[in-house]
């Protein structure tokens, strides 16, 4: 086998519900493609599929149709906005531990035939902390939590990655701020975050910045289409690219993490308990 081509692997998180993760996963999707990478996003919440719902998209496989041996990964893969590749979930999929051992090989086999099809994978985790979230998470390379300016977020965000850095040594953590007032609020909400994780944990904590409140959003969301398509000059669209220029400029993954056969296996192992 030739050298694998390395694969950059994120995953968009935020401890709860309601923090814009979905729209930050789809909307960073198109502005990294917008730069020339293959970029692929994964619908990894397997109990409330998000990304086709926010898309009007009506796929006739999911996931869970490959994990079934139905059907390979590349026949479920969607032609998102902005030459974006979505693999989508299904309502209500069994959850990874109930997977066979075969089913296991399937989506590590599966994975591994599309790793020369794409530079990025991003990954839109369900909302809270349960086990999926977690083998998700600390089977990518990069950890992007989404915060808003709640102290309910602030306080989800810190169990999150308390919980990663105490249990799976998860050390490096990227912040965005979402749906503030101000820049200054933005960073605020950096500070309080990292304020707690200072101060009890021994963890890196890097600013992304900020993506301001913005009604065109909610106009795109009604619209079922994506803020940078429909909206590509509005404030937060602008924001959104800011970051994903700061997200292109990520070093490399070295071998072998930056293989997506490494993200599926840890992620597999994590689920049977071996993480």
């Amino acid at each position: 086998m030739g050298i694998k081509h390395p694969v950059q692997v994120l995953a968009v998180t935020g401890g709860k519900g309601g923090v814009g993760k979905t729209n930050v996963a789809l909307n960073l999707s198109i502005a990294l493609a917008e730069m020339g990478r293959r970029v692929m996003l994964l619908d990894a919440d397997l109990g409330l599929a998000n990304i086709d719902v926010l898309l009007g998209l009506s796929p006739k496989h999911t996931i869970a149709d490959v994990l079934e041996g139905k059907c390979d990964l590349r026949d479920i893969l969607l032609h998102g906005p902005g030459g974006i590749k979505i693999i989508p979930a299904s309502s209500g999929t069994q959850a990874m531990t109930q997977l066979s051992l075969q089913q296991h090989a399937g989506l590590i086999s599966a994975f591994s035939e599309i790793n020369d099809q794409l530079d990025v994978l991003i990954i839109d985790t369900a909302a809270g902390i349960s086990s999926s979230v977690v083998s998700f998470v600390i089977a990518s390379q990069e950890v992007l939590i989404v915060v808003t300016n709640e102290p309910t977020s602030i306080t989800d965000a810190y169990a999150l990655i308390k919980l990663l850095h105490r249990d799976h040594e998860v050390m490096r953590y990227r912040v965005i701020a979402n749906m503030v007032r101000s820049q200054q609020e933005g960073q605020q909400l950096f500070n309080k975050l990292t304020n707690v994780t200072e101060r009890f944990l021994d963890v890196t904590m890097q600013y992304l910045g900020a993506i301001p409140f913005d009604e065109a959003l909610r106009k795109a969301v009604q619209r079922q289409r994506p803020l940078l398509e429909c909206y590509p000059r509005s404030k937060a669209a602008i924001a959104i690219r800011g970051i994903a220029q700061k997200i292109d400029n990520f070093p490399l993954p070295a071998s072998p993490r930056g293989h997506l056969e490494f993200f599926v296996e840890t992620l597999v192992s994590c689920e049977v308990g071996r993480c």
